[in-house]
């Protein structure tokens, strides 16, 4: 497993922006395909994005298409979500995972942060 750390969560007004770190650490996180997902209070967790160990495949929830950006860059093991026009339903906590193959459901990712808090105002 790999180690995951989140940052750039915040308290942001609707139409704001904010973008989304997860720091790898104990592995390299290029043999990994990675995710974010979100789990607002008193709803089930749900995936946000996920990306390919390349780079070259991505998914968006259809609640996100358009507004957010996964991206990925394995030299600094790191992976960003770019969060743009955001909207009250947003607010959530965001997790990072990192798993074995590019998938869409948490039982895909074995590896978990502890979760950044997006807050949006209205």
């Amino acid at each position: 497993q790999v180690h995951l750390v989140e940052s750039g969560g915040g308290l942001v007004q609707a139409g704001g922006s904010l973008r989304l770190s997860c720091t790898a650490s104990g592995r390299t996180i290029n043999r990994y395909a990675m995710g974010w997902f979100r789990q607002a209070p008193g709803k089930e967790r749900e995936i946000v994005a996920a990306i390919s160990q390349s780079g070259g495949m991505s998914f968006y929830a259809d609640s996100v298409k358009g507004r957010f950006i996964i991206s990925r860059d394995n030299a600094k093991n790191t992976v960003y979500l770019q969060l743009n026009s955001l909207k009250p339903e947003d607010t959530a906590v965001y997790y990072c995972a990192a798993g074995p193959r590019l998938g869409v459901k948490s039982a895909d990712f074995d590896s978990w942060g502890q979760g950044t808090q997006v807050t949006v105002s209205s």
